[in-house]
């Protein structure tokens, strides 16, 4: 299960409406000082998500929860939205080339399998997200911020 924190935006009716910050992946390699992905990721809009989670525990805007998904669900959309396109691409360029054997041809059958491929992807997606294995689920629940108390004063 691939795991994340996020921050209670709102609570009704047993639905959470949670935020997740985007993060780069950048912040923890060795390299990042001579890095040009780094650079790129700074220069970006800083984005969260917002999900609606199912949740039965009342829970208060800025609480922490951690959420989890299924490796299983992860990949497969994965292929799904990367391959469908390329592999797409790649048989309708054959295609074109085998049929016509002209180079504009082939690019105009990979840029229509390309399309086709992702137009699929697309078409595929929200019949696949529907599924309750590939929802994200409340695995914990941190504490409420107004239970958290930090004591600054000095000890005597």
């Amino acid at each position: 299960m691939i795991k994340e924190w996020a921050t209670v935006v709102s609570w009704k009716n047993g639905e959470a409406l949670v935020e997740c910050d985007v993060k780069a992946s950048c912040s923890s390699c060795a390299s990042r000082s001579g890095c040009g992905s780094r650079v790129l990721n700074k220069l970006g809009p800083q984005m969260t998500h917002t999900l609606s989670v199912p949740c039965d525990q009342p829970l208060v805007a800025g609480q922490k929860v951690e959420l989890g998904i299924g490796e299983a669900s992860l990949l497969t959309s994965a292929l799904l939205v990367y391959m469908s396109p390329l592999v797409g691409l790649f048989l309708m360029s054959a295609l074109f080339q085998m049929l016509f054997n002209r180079d504009l041809a082939t690019l105009c059958g990979a840029i229509l399998g390309g399309v086709g491929g992702f137009l699929l992807a697309k078409s595929f997606s929200p019949k696949l997200a529907n599924r309750s294995e590939w929802q994200p689920v409340i695995i914990s629940v941190g504490l409420p911020p107004d239970l958290v108390r930090i004591d600054n004063s000095p000890a005597e």
